[in-house]
């Protein structure tokens, strides 16, 4: 069990926890246990669990590559809670509208297909190992979320810059899975 439950799968377990948490600071606004406080603080919140979150995504995954403790689980677990950081802070942001539906729209539809081809290429034997587009496309998704939550300048257009970037690393997972 210890094997399974290693530090970067608990850390994984914890970003899942986490993203239902800072989605809830997002949408849960008018919540009257929180009718004193001022609504920057629910931004505050959902940045520092953003944060956390992101951190352990970093630690999780060096810790498995650089300590030998890569499982069957942590490849299901790592990108799962990826997306679920993901999911929760797109729809969150759209939910007090500092999101672009269709942007949203088209990152999550992008996030959903691939994760279909993946579990198909799977199936098949086929590698569905991440493209640099990919990772590079998860840290213009994170710092774009990040810029979102604190309301700073150009988040807006890091929101765009990720839905170019998310459809361009979903064009080349597709073009990847038909070449093999």
């Amino acid at each position: 069990m210890s094997k399974v439950l290693n530090l970067p799968n608990t850390l994984a377990l914890f970003r899942i926890a986490l993203a239902p948490l800072m989605l809830w600071f997002f949408i849960d606004r008018n919540n009257h246990i929180f009718s004193s406080w001022h609504p920057s603080w629910f931004d505050y919140f959902a940045g520092l669990i953003f944060v956390i979150a992101s951190v352990t995504d970093f630690f999780d995954g060096f810790i498995a590559r650089n300590w030998n403790q890569m499982t069957k689980l942590g490849g299901i677990l790592d990108p799962l809670a990826d997306k679920m950081l993901v999911l929760a802070g797109f729809l969150g942001l759209m939910v007090i509208d500092r999101a672009s539906v269709w942007a949203v729209f088209l990152i999550l539809s992008r996030e959903f297909f691939i994760t279909g081809l993946r579990v198909v290429a799977v199936s098949e034997g086929k590698n569905v190992a991440s493209t640099m587009a990919g990772k590079i496309k998860t840290v213009i998704q994170m710092i774009a979320i990040g810029f979102l939550i604190m309301n700073w300048p150009f988040a807006t257009e890091l929101l765009w810059l990720a839905v170019i970037l998310t459809i361009y690393s979903g064009y080349e997972y597709t073009r990847d899975y038909f070449k093999n």
